[in-house]
């Protein structure tokens, strides 16, 4: 799972101590995902929402029903198929700003959570950016379907070799050496190329 981290070049340094598969199969993961991220040309990488789209995104999960934040944050991980989720860091005090905005409601339930739900206003919010709204959840749909093609056989045949071939050329090597540089220069190079794809 992604947490909007940025990938860019960088290789292996402040990877030291992990494994060299786990830590290349986790920044193409992140490649593929940040490519459907993305949207649009210009747009920055490495970034699910624009400004104000998180909170339209909440307001649309509301609206359907009234919710805690975490089954909030559950709720977007399952519309990307698992591939994004955004941290309660981001999460909570977004809602907490959309209550003082008079678009949802804080109730406590009898566990002591927060549930929110809609306001007035929030309802006809919600119908004033329907077309950015259904925008937002193409994209995220995009995200999920990604993952599901870099599922496919030819995907885990080319991580396969990738993974081989970084075994042999990698074996004996020290961490830090010039190979190893080399090499993960090689795999953000090719990483970023995969962004780039149209």
């Amino acid at each position: 799972m992604i947490h909007g981290r940025k990938f860019g070049p960088g290789g292996p340094r402040g990877g030291r101590g992990r494994s060299w598969n786990a830590e290349i199969g986790q920044k193409f993961a992140r490649a593929f995902a940040e490519a459907a991220f993305e949207g649009a040309e210009g747009k920055r990488r490495g970034r699910m929402f624009r400004r104000g789209e998180l909170r339209l995104v909440l307001l649309h999960l509301i609206a359907q029903e009234s919710r805690h934040g975490y089954d909030l944050i559950r709720q977007i991980e399952e519309m990307t198929g698992g591939h994004y989720a955004p941290s309660p860091g981001i999460v909570y005090p977004t809602l907490t700003l959309m209550a003082e905005m008079d678009l949802i409601d804080e109730t406590v339930d009898d566990g002591g959570k927060k549930i929110y739900s809609m306001t007035a206003r929030g309802t006809a919010r919600l119908a004033e950016e329907e077309s950015r709204i259904a925008e937002i959840l193409d994209r995220l749909d995009g995200v999920s379907k990604m993952g599901e093609a870099s599922d496919g056989a030819s995907i885990r045949r080319a991580m396969h070799n990738l993974k081989s071939a970084i075994r042999i050329r990698l074996a004996d090597e020290d961490k830090g050496s010039d190979k190893i540089l080399d090499v993960a220069a090689i795999i953000d190079e090719a990483a970023s190329k995969i962004e780039r794809l149209k």
